[in-house]
């Protein structure tokens, strides 16, 4: 989903779709990022029409949680979107980040050009080539084909709005203060 501007045909924004294991994670990240405009957790990739949380926890959906980042390319490129996104979870483990565990934890990246899948596989090559994570990039790289439904209400924005809770604090807290360290010319001022 790219919006033109009128008078040039420039794209404004431009969206990357991504699935890095529970969405409260990689919202919480991609919400302070410079040139972000906007990020919204949902899920994709699945067989079922406007599936709920509880459907796509069952894991028979083939739903992954993802979060629709919505972003200024002339601030952040989708290379850099996708630096972020690789840095911020575990793409060698097949169907689940730590504790969660299902294909709706999957690491994948939901394309939305040609252009995106290319420059996916590219960074993906690259961290492979220099073994960045110790093992085998498991993430799924697919055209999102229009499937994304978003999720429910209570779980957008849901780390700012229960910090304390248990996994927030347990999991979300610690990812978000690792990334605000490794990329803090990239936050929000």
């Amino acid at each position: 989903m790219t919006l033109l501007d009128q008078q040039n045909g420039q794209a404004k924004t431009e969206t990357a779709t991504l699935g890095g294991g529970c969405f409260w994670c990689t919202e919480a990240v991609f919400l302070s990022v410079q040139g972000v405009e906007s990020v919204e957790s949902g899920y994709a990739g699945g067989k079922v029409v406007n599936p709920s949380y509880e459907q796509v926890c069952e894991g028979d959906t083939g739903h992954a949680e993802v979060v629709k980042v919505v972003f200024d390319p002339s601030v952040i490129g989708y290379r850099e979107v996708l630096e972020i996104f690789f840095a911020t979870h575990d793409p060698t483990q097949l169907n689940r980040q730590g504790n969660d565990v299902g294909t709706q934890y999957r690491s994948a990246v939901f394309t939305h050009s040609d252009e995106q899948r290319k420059i996916a596989l590219d960074v993906i090559d690259e961290l492979q080539r220099e073994d960045v994570f110790g093992g085998k990039i498991v993430t799924q790289v697919v055209p999102l084909d229009g499937d994304y439904y978003p999720a429910e209400a209570y779980h957008q924005n849901y780390f700012a709005q229960h910090p304390n809770q248990g996994y927030c604090a347990a999991v979300v807290g610690p990812k978000v203060a690792k990334f605000r360290k490794k990329f803090a010319h990239r936050l929000k001022a």
